[in-house]
């Protein structure tokens, strides 16, 4: 039997770890067959019983009785068996397996020395493995904690005693935080490593705004209203889908909530991210107008097989229907499942005439040139524009005098077809003349005896010359504007 302060002991500590009782039991007997296997080189015939509530500690150890003993932690004799067991006599013989009870005082100071040692390694392992189980339940979950480290690539948010890591791909970009900031994140996932349980952590996630969602609004939480997609930009746009099961509740106006004040409190938590929701439908033509929110298309040409769509915008309304890097019609397509190319209507006129019209029938390119880009599928003028050159040189084997004459072709072609620029107002001097001959005698007629119509005249001279001058220099500017737009039509070919 063991002294009850031992136990004791490592009740307090198992209890200063956070430890369960019945786990503390499984930790004192690993640690006296770890003692007993760094002693004898084995443990595996012995056996170790501990009864915490009465302070008890047994140790067995199976050993076969010989006659002559080679290894003590196997073997006894026959008398020495007797001799710990006297009312086993009649009953022991050579080959049996005799039990033999361990003193644990016998360890003495091994016991003490190794006991603190193995004690703190076990515990960090049990530790660590309540940490994981508990964060394993808690994926998708959001949790509030304190950052506690912030590193080039990761910022470290401690939660009690556990720590989790937000790599820098997992935050939005434009986010800073300090030491002792709180913040919310969403707990993405969790892994074995050998220091311990690696709890992963995003606020990029779209799940973290989901989740964001479903504790500000209750429909979300009670099934009423159900997120069906979401595409996000972390810092800048995210747009989702709800669609409500009650025909009663307007599933938009239930996530803006009473002037904006559910909305608000994600966007604040996100940064001021833009978030645009949109009602689901069945109608494709709808679903991808409300999901390039806020531009208006005025036009959509939609393949439901292949997944894709061409919008049409106003001439000033394509920036905003694309958006900042693309971010608004990348999210719409990610939202709607749909690739969508948008064009001004001038453009996609362009489009269909470049479409329409094959490399064969311009001027200027050879037969045997078009042959070859037809085996590429190189047949239009669009797909001619659309080739890379790499595939030109590579693919083909093209000089690059047969590129320039491809080249010159398409570009003499596009400059006398897709001649946009509006015809230039024509001027007629003569007219404007007689106007101010008219204007001349009117004013000279009333001119007061201190203006003789000389200078009226003089000053009217001064008039057209004023207007022609504007005029020359307006046709000057258009005519240098048109020339750089042609150069750079060429740099780009």
């Amino acid at each position: 039997m063991i002294n009850r302060d031992l136990i004791e002991i490592f009740i307090e500590l198992a209890r200063e770890k956070n430890i369960e009782r019945s786990e503390l039991g499984t930790i004192i007997e690993q640690l006296f067959l770890f003692i007993i296997e760094k002693e004898t080189g084995e443990s595996d015939n012995c056996s170790v019983i501990v009864n915490l509530d009465k302070g008890e500690i047994e140790i067995y150890v199976e050993k076969t009785i010989v006659e002559e003993v080679d290894d003590d932690h196997f073997d006894i004799t026959l008398e020495r068996a007797i001799e710990l067991e006297p009312d086993l006599a009649g009953e022991l013989k050579l080959g049996d397996t005799f039990v033999e009870v361990i003193d644990p005082a016998r360890f003495g100071r091994r016991l003490v020395a190794n006991a603190r040692q193995f004690l703190n390694k076990r515990t960090r392992e049990v530790q660590q493995q309540y940490i994981y189980e508990d964060y394993v339940q808690r994926i998708g979950e959001v949790i509030i904690g304190t950052v506690h480290q912030v590193h080039r690539e990761n910022t470290f948010v401690n939660i009690e005693q556990t720590e989790l890591r937000m790599p820098r791909n997992e935050q939005i970009y434009s986010e800073r935080f300090r030491r002792g900031d709180t913040i919310r994140a969403l707990v993405k996932s969790v892994e074995v490593t050998p220091k311990g349980p690696d709890i992963l952590i995003s606020r990029s996630d779209d799940l973290f705004l989901y989740k964001l969602f479903e504790m500000e609004v209750p429909e979300i939480e009670d099934g009423i209203i159900e997120i069906k997609g979401i595409a996000r930009k972390p810092g800048e746009r995210s747009k989702i889908i709800v669609h409500s099961v009650d025909k009663r509740i307007d599933a938009v106006g239930a996530c803006v909530g009473m002037r904006g004040s559910r909305i608000q409190s994600v966007v604040r938590e996100l940064n001021n991210e833009k978030i645009d929701i949109v009602n689901f439908t069945e109608k494709s033509e709808v679903f991808i107008t409300r999901a390039l929110s806020p531009a208006k298309p005025i036009d959509l040409y939609i393949d439901d097989d292949r997944k894709y769509c061409v919008a049409i915008f106003e001439e000033g309304g394509l920036e905003n229907a694309v958006g900042r890097s693309g971010v608004n019609i990348n999210l719409a397509s990610k939202l709607t499942g749909f690739t969508i190319d948008a064009y001004t209507k001038s453009e996609y006129d362009e489009l269909l005439i470049n479409q329409k019209t094959t490399l064969e029938s311009l001027d200027g390119i050879k037969k045997n040139i078009s042959k070859k880009l037809k085996n590429l599928d190189i047949v239009s003028v669009a797909d001619y524009l659309g080739a890379q050159k790499s595939v030109l040189t590579n693919d083909l084997d093209l000089s690059q005098e047969d590129i320039d004459s491809i080249s010159d072709a398409v570009n003499n072609f596009i400059n006398t077809t897709h001649n946009t620029e509006k015809e230039e107002e024509v001027v007629d001097i003569d007219a404007i003349t007689a106007d101010i001959e008219v204007a001349i005698e009117e004013k000279a007629n009333e001119a007061e005896d201190n203006e003789t119509e000389e200078n009226i005249e003089e000053s009217i001279e001064e008039e057209v010359e004023d207007v022609t001058t504007a005029q020359e220099e307006e046709n000057d500017e258009k005519s240098v504007k048109n020339d750089s737009e042609n150069i750079e039509d060429d740099e780009e070919e």
